[in-house]
C-alpha cells in the first residue's frame, strides 16, 4: 500500500461515498414510505449505517476490530459494537427494504429470493449444494 492509499483509508471509513450515502437515504425513504408516521432512521442511525457499508466495503469483512483498525482508532470497536446491540434500529424492516431498494435500482421485477440460515459450513470447492 503506498502513502496515498494509506492516508485515503480513513477518509473512505469516516465519510462515506456518494452512492453509499445514496443508498442509505434510498433505505430511509423506504421505510418512511413504508411507515408514513414513522420518523424513519434518524441521523446518527443513516451514519452509523453508512459507517458499517464502507467498513465492510474497505475490509472486505463484517468485524467490529477491522472497522476500529481501518478508521485509525477513530471509532472504537465498543462504540460500534454497542450501536449495533443496543440502537433501536427496525431491523427486520431495514432487511426487507434495502432488499427491495437493491431489487429497484437494478430493475429485478420477479424472481425467488432465498435466504441460506441452515448455519451450515460451505466449501468454497462444492460444486453441488443440496
Amino acid at each position: 500500500m503506498d502513502l496515498q492509499q494509506a492516508w485515503s483509508l480513513p477518509v473512505l471509513i469516516s465519510q462515506p461515498l456518494p452512492f453509499v450515502k445514496a443508498f442509505v437515504e434510498a433505505i430511509d425513504g423506504a421505510i418512511r414510505a413504508h411507515h408514513p408516521c414513522s420518523p424513519g432512521l434518524s441521523t446518527i442511525q443513516r451514519s452509523w449505517l453508512g459507517l458499517c457499508l464502507m467498513g465492510i466495503l474497505v475490509t472486505n469483512s463484517v468485524c467490529w476490530a477491522r472497522f476500529e483498525r481501518a478508521s485509525l482508532g477513530r471509532y472504537s470497536l465498543a462504540a460500534l459494537s454497542w450501536m449495533f446491540r443496543h440502537a433501536k434500529l427496525p431491523w427486520a424492516l431495514l432487511l426487507q427494504k434495502s432488499v427491495q431498494v437493491v431489487l429497484r435500482e437494478h430493475g429485478i421485477t420477479w424472481g425467488s429470493l432465498v435466504v441460506d440460515d441452515a448455519d451450515k459450513g460451505r466449501s468454497k470447492t462444492t460444486h453441488r449444494l443440496a
